[in-house]
């Protein structure tokens, strides 16, 4: 039996060059910010922005500061993941507040769940709370990879770059963001000869433990 999922994950590779001819569609860009978006993420809480860099001139800026890497440039698509410095009751106040609306909920009534998900940012402290945040994002990441799989369209998961220039160069810090990934989508060139390559990974015996 063939599986679409399984052939497209065979498929995909990270692209090392792409195509600036080529563009995506708009649909297929909405289908991948809209993946973003749809993403899970722990207590449902999105502690993310997805940051879409169409300024020709910002992502030249922002290649010289991912060690001139083509893709910043060259994908039709580029888009820095980015996550709360301060992960705090605010946070959590709006998203409830957002569930309350959207699920027609009396808000009263989820100040149990509120207080869960504070508890438990809580107890991770600041800067603990700073790395959960930055694995929710990787889990966006993981879902927008995987959304592009199916849909033919070729993508970088990238984190070679200096976190502080593409934060400075975003003006992530005036709105207490900072970037933790990034993510280059487009089609790959006829050039890439790493779209030749196979498919480097461990068999199952050695990833897969049954207990």
């Amino acid at each position: 039996m063939k599986n679409h999922t399984i052939d497209a994950l065979n498929w995909r590779y990270a692209t090392k060059v792409y195509d600036p001819a080529k563009k995506l569609s708009t649909d297929q860009e909405n289908l991948i910010l809209e993946s973003l978006r749809l993403s899970a993420s722990s207590f449902g809480l999105q502690p993310w922005k997805f940051i879409v860099v169409r300024d020709v001139a910002k992502r030249e800026e922002l290649k010289k500061a991912a060690w001139n890497q083509n893709q910043v440039t060259d994908a039709s698509l580029f888009v820095v993941l980015a996550t709360p410095k301060n992960i705090d009751a605010t946070l959590v106040s709006t998203f409830i507040d957002s569930v309350a609306e959207i699920q027609s909920v009396d808000r009263t009534k989820l100040a149990g769940y509120e207080g869960m998900i504070n508890g438990s940012i809580t107890a991770k402290g600041e800067a603990g709370a700073r790395e959960w945040a930055a694995r929710q994002a990787y889990i966006a990441m993981g879902t927008a990879l995987l959304a592009a799989a199916e849909n033919a369209i070729d993508a970088t998961p990238m984190e070679g770059f200096d976190p502080a220039q593409f934060d400075a160069i975003l003006g992530l810090g005036t709105i207490g963001f900072e970037s933790r990934a990034a993510l280059a989508f487009g089609f790959r060139s006829d050039t890439d000869t790493h779209a030749h390559d196979a498919k480097v990974r461990f068999s199952k015996e050695k990833v897969f433990l049954e207990i």
